[in-house]
């Protein structure tokens, strides 16, 4: 029996896209890779007939952030399995409070490695 005030919660998101960008690639000094890339998600048309897309910011570390950023060029599809996260900070300039949510990728999956016409 679970203890009372328990909540099993799950953080689980699965997304594919296109690359609206090539990858950007940073080693730290322990060596660690970070790679950062936005994939759009087209979700359909509005009212107007106008595409409607989602950007989302995804997030490697270690060896997929360093295949994504040989791999992941404008116009890749990848799927990619992962948690979404935040983060927070203090604008230096306006002294405000910001925040920002990202997909921190676990699984990194090619599909295309170029954009069909």
């Amino acid at each position: 029996m679970n203890a009372p005030n328990k909540e099993r919660l799950f953080n689980s998101v699965c997304l594919v896209g296109r690359a609206g960008q090539d990858t950007e690639i940073k080693y730290f000094e322990s060596g660690t890779a970070k790679a950062e890339v936005n994939i759009a998600i087209n979700r359909g048309k509005n009212k107007e007939g106008t595409d409607i897309t989602d950007w989302f910011k995804i997030v490697f570390w270690g060896r997929q952030a360093e295949i994504a950023g040989e791999y992941v060029k404008k116009g890749t599809m990848i799927g990619i399995d992962g948690t979404i996260e935040s983060n927070n900070w203090v604008d230096e300039s306006s002294g405000e409070e910001r925040s920002m949510f990202f997909v921190k990728a676990n699984t990194l999956r090619l599909i295309s490695t170029k954009r069909e016409s």
